[in-house]
């Protein structure tokens, strides 16, 4: 009886701390945490905990009501410290591989029905950490979450964080993470490599290994009513303990054939009699490249069609074969439209220069392997 006591006597002296230094988010995180922990022994102050818990007030718009708490900034610059995006603008749904479209629907299912977390003595995911190549998806990804939970999103700006004095760059973290605890937004450290490199990297300086165990720290006590995303596209370069901090490691490949023939659907449905047909020709093409690079390269036909004056047809012919296209890389582009059925020898070899001699020997080889 006397080790509860002194539990209690130490939830209560944490829980006044919390309360006193005005962090309302930590307050509910730790009183959620005390009512699992009290379930087995203490169920009457479990349940009256989750009740307050569950009566307590949100603020559906939370950098409109504090007015009174300014973005912080750089001493020294006086640029803000972070971006703001208090209505993430996200004109269509992200699209994503499985495993991908999976994770960040849970991420979102857990902030909707957060009661049966609670019941079940557990807390929402309070951080996830994107990996993968440029132009995935990823801050893409961070802006379609905030903008789901009806939540700002908050962006940390590196270039501001580094402050010219380099002793007070730490401090500039520690202000950017308090701020989004009181915020209630969903913060985003992009490039999360440029503020937390290994530590054994002998290229660094003493300053940027100490943000890595500034950044450690507030990993840890980061409260359960925020959601902390970080991005990388050199994820080898992190400090291992970063690693662990995060709840959800989620990768983000290359689009698959798949994928690809989604993203190149959506683009060219509507404008073209065939566009399933041309959305398997785009896959074919653009083989290991990124969304953005097809998405980029797809706009770019459609405004050249809409300049010139020439069909959409024949801007897309152009963007399949550009003319540094390699020969190698041409004949496999023939040959997997060949493989697909999708259109004549005749208008392949229109299509991509590449002789219907060689189309007819690619399917011979094909006829006898199979």
């Amino acid at each position: 009886m006397a080790d509860e006591d002194d539990l209690l006597d130490s939830d209560y002296a944490k829980l006044a701390r919390l309360a006193l230094s005005g962090r309302v988010q930590d307050s509910q995180s730790f009183l959620q945490r005390a009512a699992s922990r009290y379930r087995e022994r203490r169920p009457g102050l479990a349940q009256a905990l989750k009740e307050l818990i569950r009566e307590a007030p949100t603020r559906a718009s939370p950098l409109r009501r504090q007015t009174t708490v300014p973005v912080p900034v750089d001493t020294d610059s006086r640029l803000q410290l972070l971006k703001v995006e208090t209505v993430p603008t996200v004109t269509e749904a992200p699209l994503y591989e499985a495993t991908v479209q999976h994770a960040l629907d849970l991420l979102l299912q857990e902030r909707s029905e957060p009661q049966r977390l609670l019941d079940a003595g557990l807390e929402p995911t309070r951080t996830a950490l994107f990996t993968g190549p440029p132009g995935v998806g990823k801050t893409l990804a961070a802006r379609w979450i905030a903008k789901r939970l009806g939540r700002p999103l908050l962006i940390l700006d590196l270039s501001a964080v580094m402050s010219s004095f380099l002793g007070r760059t730490g401090g500039n973290l520690r202000y950017v993470l308090d701020y989004a605890k009181q915020s209630e937004g969903v913060l985003l450290l992009d490039e999360l490599d440029a503020i937390a490199k290994r530590r054994d990297d002998a290229t660094e300086v003493g300053e940027l290994k100490r943000l890595v165990t500034v950044l450690i720290q507030e990993l840890d006590d980061w409260p359960s009513s925020g959601l902390l995303l970080a991005a990388t596209n050199h994820a080898s370069l992190l400090d291992p303990a970063i690693w662990r901090r995060f709840e959800v490691l989620l990768p983000f490949e290359l689009p698959t054939e798949c994928g690809r023939r989604a993203l190149a659907r959506r683009a060219l449905d509507g404008r073209l009699a065939d566009a399933e047909t041309w959305a398997a020709a785009v896959a074919a093409r653009f083989d290991g490249r990124s969304f953005s690079e097809i998405e980029r390269d797809l706009l770019r036909a459609r405004r050249d069609a809409a300049v010139s004056g020439r069909s959409l047809e024949d801007a897309l012919c152009e963007l399949l074969v550009a003319a540094d296209m390699p020969h190698r890389a041409r004949i496999q582009l023939a040959e997997r439209l060949a493989d697909s059925g999708l259109w004549s020898q005749r208008r392949i070899s229109e299509l991509t220069g590449v002789a219907r001699d060689t189309l007819r020997a690619h399917a011979r080889r094909r006829s006898s392997a199979s």
